[in-house]
């Protein structure tokens, strides 16, 4: 069978990685095609478009650059036309994806989607549309079964991905050694997202922390797909980086301050404190709450 996949961010990236591992291993013929990452595309996917090129941040950023999206939009329709998939996947992502999911409906065209929009924390009637437009939905979150019962949908919970991509991690008991950090000092992770509005806006406010605490080894936890030039400034004597080391990090924190978003529960399924921080542009304000382990 012939899948189209579109996923719009790393964590993305990864969920649709493990989805084409899986499905190779049901149908290793099958081919597949789509919008994704360097991980989807080492899992076997041929990309028609990095995510990087529609993945932004915010009501401003997304303004600032509708005519970017709605460019990679028109393409990726009329490369699924032109690949005529026998299925196509939506991973998360939903403002871009439920415009592909509409464009597929007209088209006859199967949609699945994995990882279901968040209607359920507002504007619960967007269910209907998902209904309408979804010919099978895949939560994450047990209650979200239920949630769609009342609009008599049926849909299949599957699990957090995130419990099998850390249950599956492979710890590298050289981290320590291999970036000089001390083992009788504590360590604070900061996590300031992977994207790059939310890094520029973020991680300036992140380390001001590392002021207040000398003697404390903070580690920002750097992702390949920014530019290391945006992290450099941040060097100084207690401020260290990693790059996609980020488990590895968390399993030697104490405490983190991390980007609102996929990080907080990862934060969480490695039972670190946290300080969850969002920043919002043109307000230029920040909002900070305390999280242990709202997963549980």
């Amino acid at each position: 069978m012939k899948y189209y996949l579109i996923c719009g961010e790393r964590s993305g990236d990864l969920h649709s990685s493990n989805l084409i591992k899986a499905l190779k291993m049901k149908e290793p013929d099958a081919k597949i095609r789509g919008i994704g990452g360097d991980l989807s595309k080492s899992a076997g996917m041929k990309l028609h478009a990095h995510y990087k090129d529609i993945a932004f941040m915010g009501f401003v950023e997304v303004f600032l650059n509708l005519f970017t999206i709605f460019a990679v939009l028109k393409k990726a329709k009329k490369d699924i036309l032109s690949y005529q998939p026998d299925a196509i996947i939506l991973v998360d992502f939903s403002g871009f994806n439920m415009k592909i999911a509409a464009f597929c409906k007209e088209h006859n065209i199967k949609v699945f989607y994995y990882i279901s929009p968040k209607v359920w924390a507002w504007n619960t009637k967007r269910a209907w549309k998902i209904k309408k437009l979804v010919d099978h939905l895949f939560v994450i979150l047990p209650f979200e079964k239920e949630f769609y019962q009342k609009y008599e949908y049926h849909v299949d919970y599957v699990g957090n991905p995130l419990r099998d991509a850390i249950a599956n991690f492979k710890p590298n008991i050289q981290f320590l050694k291999t970036h000089q950090l001390s083992a009788d000092k504590k360590i604070v992770a900061i996590l300031p997202g992977s994207r790059y509005q939310e890094v520029t806006m973020l991680l300036d406010r992140m380390v001001e922390v590392a002021f207040d605490f000398p003697h404390v080894q903070f580690v920002i936890a750097a992702v390949s797909n920014l530019d290391s030039s945006i992290y450099e400034p941040y060097i100084r004597n207690n401020v260290k980086i990693v790059t996609d080391e980020t488990y590895d990090l968390l399993r030697y924190s104490r405490a983190a301050v991390v980007a609102s978003g996929t990080a907080t529960l990862e934060t969480c399924l490695f039972n670190v404190p946290q300080v969850v921080c969002y920043r919002l542009n043109g307000f230029k304000c920040t909002v900070y709450f305390i999280s242990k382990s709202y997963c549980r």
